[in-house]
């Protein structure tokens, strides 16, 4: 078997996921199996391209890829000293001075996407930003004119063709000007890559037709997985096992008492059918709030919607309906019941550790048995030679001579004593504990709710049995198929928002796999000489397949 290397290069890199994904890729053909290994990749983010290096094994570049006017547009003012357009040279540089095979192109979205409005999506700003996915494909074209790529994506939200399609005409004609036949799709990366969520986006394809003959097949499309078949491998939210991305996020009480009410796998309108009454829900005294895609629950069984780079409780279906509810149940020092399952037993069980104690119902065993209290007026056990806590080593003192004063309270009598809320405390010393001094307070707050913009993590058994709850960010990180769910994932930063508006914009690295390896294919025919191939799949895409198949001579 002969080893053929398949270089890929990124514009828009983000935090790599396509990237990633192409490094990824699979194709075999007669003795050629492909290699692919990527080249490097270009972002204005720099946390984004820190991230960039971990996830596709090489460094990338931090440039802006505006123009001058641009940049003016979009930021409002001109760019600062030492600001310069970027060159062809620099393009070149980003990609180790080679020549790729494949260039991959997911230019910003957010002036495109259905989540802002019309009329900001026309601003200069936006457009502006809209104007990158043309100036993307130009400097590509440009940086390696004498020898093109063989393939070229341009990857985006399906809005681009109709928002964006005066760009996109401009980008075809580009592209056919140096040589390519172009086709324009949509598709599922949730069904390219087996996903638990589904994520439509639009893909153009330039297939250069001087070097490459074969059809382009589209990739298999596999079905959608339930969000609960990648959450239910990973470790509980909040366990320090999943590192600092798998925490809960802190959100207002308001907003956890809402999601509880929410109907799993439906969204905020499932509050109309609660009973108002007054303007208010006749049990809780709560008004729900009625905006649009606000506050969705995903059921268990279902796919997640799409991750995006704003995926907030509040914006969405970004919360779950969590059937592990009883893990909060059985925490530390926790008691099982003699009916429920136990927890699963590890390397630390422990009474401390989990629900690792249960109420026996059954009668009491021998009276002197381990760690047994001797009561006062009975005879104690054998006093023997060990002190392995098999006997009566305790005694039931009635006698109240116990007592302290203050300030020496902590030598005996002390144990698992509580302090008054109007008191002060004990000394706190090195082994303070609930169990071996005033470690615990007598609070009078436990009855009071917290207030309605409180931020903070809540437990609520919803309708359902379950608990409603946000993903946490490792969570929209393993539905993307950025880290599989057994493993962690630290991206650059200490920021929850950050890390979620880099996930949000990733090419989901299975997609891109999916991608890489039909392409990868593709070259592959062609460099063994094979000028046709027949595919279980469709040509993508099959309005334009004469298109993909066939060379073009607009000037002939």
């Amino acid at each position: 078997m002969k080893s053929v290397e398949i270089k890929h290069f990124h514009l828009f890199a983000g935090l790599g996921g396509g990237a990633a994904g192409f490094n990824r890729g699979e194709a075999r053909v007669g003795s050629l199996q492909a290699q692919f290994r990527c080249l490097g990749g270009i972002d204005v983010n720099a946390a984004a391209i820190r991230d960039f290096g971990r996830l596709a094994g090489v460094p990338g570049t931090v440039m802006d890829l505006f123009d001058r006017e641009q940049y003016v547009a979009f930021h409002g003012h001109e760019p600062p000293a030492g600001w310069r357009e970027a060159t062809l040279d620099d393009i070149r540089r980003a990609a180790g001075n080679e020549r790729p095979h494949i260039v991959f192109t997911s230019p910003p979205c957010k002036g495109l996407s259905g989540l802002l409005s019309e009329n900001k999506s026309r601003s200069d700003k936006y457009q502006a930003l809209n104007r990158l996915t043309l100036r993307g494909i130009w400097l590509t074209m440009e940086a390696w004119a004498d020898d093109p790529p063989e393939f070229v994506i341009l990857e985006n939200v399906p809005r681009i063709q109709s928002r964006g399609r005066h760009l996109l005409d401009q980008i075809g004609d580009v592209l056919r000007s140096y040589g390519y036949a172009v086709a324009e799709t949509t598709h599922d990366c949730g069904e390219l890559g087996g996903l638990a969520q589904s994520r439509k986006r639009f893909l153009l394809v330039a297939r250069h037709t001087g070097k490459i003959s074969p059809f382009l097949y589209e990739p298999h499309k596999r079905p959608l997985h339930a969000v609960g078949d990648v959450l239910g491998r990973m470790p509980l939210p909040g366990d320090p096992a999943g590192g600092p991305m798998h925490r809960v996020p802190r959100l207002q009480w308001k907003t956890w008492v809402r999601l509880a009410f929410v109907e799993a796998g439906s969204d905020w309108r499932s509050l109309n059918r609660l009973n108002i009454v007054d303007g208010h829900l006749a049990d809780y005294l709560i008004v729900p709030e009625r905006r649009r895609d606000y506050l969705g629950v995903t059921a268990w069984d279902e796919p997640g919607a799409t991750v995006s780079a704003r995926g907030l409780p509040t914006n969405g279906r970004y919360s779950v309906a969590d059937p592990r509810f009883h893990w909060r149940e059985y925490g530390q020092y926790g008691v099982l019941p003699w009916d429920v399952p136990t927890g699963a037993i590890s390397g630390q069980s422990k009474s401390g550790g989990g629900g690792y104690t249960v109420a026996d119902p059954r009668p009491t065993g021998p009276i002197f048995g381990k760690y047994a209290v001797t009561q006062w007026h009975e005879n104690s056990g054998t006093v023997i030679s060990t002190s392995t806590a098999q006997g009566a080593y305790s005694v039931a003192d009635p006698r109240p001579g116990l007592h302290r004063e203050q300030g020496d309270h902590y030598l005996t009598a002390g144990h698992y004593g509580v302090v008054p809320w109007a008191s002060p405390s004990g000394a706190v010393t090195a082994s303070s504990g609930h169990d071996n001094g005033y470690g615990s307070v007598a609070d009078p707050r436990m009855d009071v709710l917290p207030a309605a913009t409180d931020n903070l993590v809540a437990v609520i058994r919803a309708l359902d049995g379950t608990w409603h709850r946000p993903f946490t960010t490792l969570e929209l990180a393993a539905l993307q198929g950025l880290v599989d769910p057994e493993e962690q994932l630290e991206l650059d930063g200490l920021s929850d928002s950050g890390w979620r508006e880099r996930i949000g914009n990733a090419v989901p690295p299975p997609a891109a796999q999916a991608i890489a390896s039909m392409m990868g294919q593709t070259l592959l025919l062609a460099w063994s000489g094979e000028t046709f191939s027949l595919g279980n799949t469709p040509i993508w895409v099959r309005p334009v397949a004469v298109a993909l198949a066939v060379r073009e001579n607009r000037n002939g």
